[in-house]
């Protein structure tokens, strides 16, 4: 019987004994906090890491602890630099790859911007769709030739999701106003949507995509984010649900296990085009039924697949490329 893991389940816990040394994992946002632990707990156990950052250096440092954990396993991680914002930035980084023709078994799609200020990406979109979202869209997609069959995408989510779903009418705030946290929540369904859209379209190449919620973990994703807007944000939510506990915390091995879960050991059929959170399935919230802020679950309009395939076709609209499957 398969071991079942919950919400204070960590990265090791999870992945026990797995042997990954013959496993090839592409991994964006490794500088820190969870991609970093994400990275580690795969390395540990053999595998190559190919991993991005915007901030070389400190992911060097990052690189260089993890090579001092994983050198008895053979696992090994290599940084590379890479911006999500800039599309030119991410084309640079999948040429590369793709000339070299080595497959992955898992492409981990964890890097991301939470609450920002408003401001557009050099390519012209709303940051945190930009580069939440499209980023990763061009990515993933440039890098799919290179998955093996059995292989797996993983996109990090967020419960954050209930905040807001897609605006395909008006995605970069030109006739909304901009409200910082609705913007991430818009980023946050597109990522789940966009797990659904490549999940169907890769499924008959026994290749599955899923979403992840990690949970809410202190890490360098907050760093736009004031203290009093964090303390706002925990008493609207603990008065929404009603039981004045507020938010609850998981670290950072707690927070990636989910990560390496559905990457490593949970069957992809149990999890394909699927939103995931603390080790499971998550529960689906009918559209009409107001989400709890603390609770479990994903929105319907999070996982729906006519909204996917708009995504999808949008998306390859504004970043001017159309990726074949």
């Amino acid at each position: 019987m398969a071991q079942v893991f919950g919400k204070d389940s960590t990265t090791d816990e999870v992945l026990g004994t797995h042997d990954l040394s013959n496993k090839r994992v592409f991994i964006t946002g490794v500088s820190s906090g969870l991609g970093a632990e994400t990275a580690r707990s795969l390395a540990v156990r053999g595998a190559e890491i190919i991993g991005t950052a915007r901030d070389i250096v400190k992911a060097k440092a990052v690189q260089t602890q993890i090579n001092h954990e994983a050198v008895a396993r053979g696992g090994s991680l290599t940084v590379v630099p890479m911006d999500l914002s800039e599309l030119r930035s991410v084309r640079s980084v999948t040429d590369e790859l793709t000339a070299g023709n080595r497959p992955f078994d898992l492409i981990i799609a964890n890097a991301g911007i939470m609450a920002t200020p408003f401001s557009l990406t050099v390519d012209g979109f709303e940051s945190q769709f930009g580069t939440n979202h499209l980023g990763h869209f061009v990515l993933v997609n440039r890098l799919a030739t290179l998955l093996k069959s059995q292989g797996r995408v993983v996109v990090l989510s967020s419960g954050a999701h209930r905040f807001s779903d897609i605006n395909l009418e008006d995605p970069h705030f030109q006739r909304t106003p901009y409200n910082a946290w609705a913007a991430y929540g818009r980023s946050k369904t597109a990522n789940a949507l966009f797990a659904v859209a490549f999940d169907r379209r890769f499924h008959a190449r026994n290749i599955r995509a899923v979403s992840v919620h990690p949970g809410v973990i202190h890490t360098g994703l907050t760093r736009a984010v004031s203290p009093e807007d964090l303390q706002a944000f925990q008493d609207q939510t603990s008065s929404q649900e009603g039981t004045g506990r507020g938010l609850e915390y998981k670290t950072v091995p707690q927070g990636a296990a989910t990560s390496v879960w559905a990457g490593v050991v949970a069957s992809a059929d149990e999890i394909g085009g699927r939103y995931l959170e603390n080790c499971h399935v998550s529960p689906v919230i009918p559209n009409d039924q107001a989400a709890r802020s603390l609770g479990e679950g994903v929105m319907a309009y999070a996982l729906d697949a006519d909204s996917a395939e708009r995504l999808w076709q949008t998306s390859e609209e504004l970043v001017q490329e159309r990726f074949s499957y």
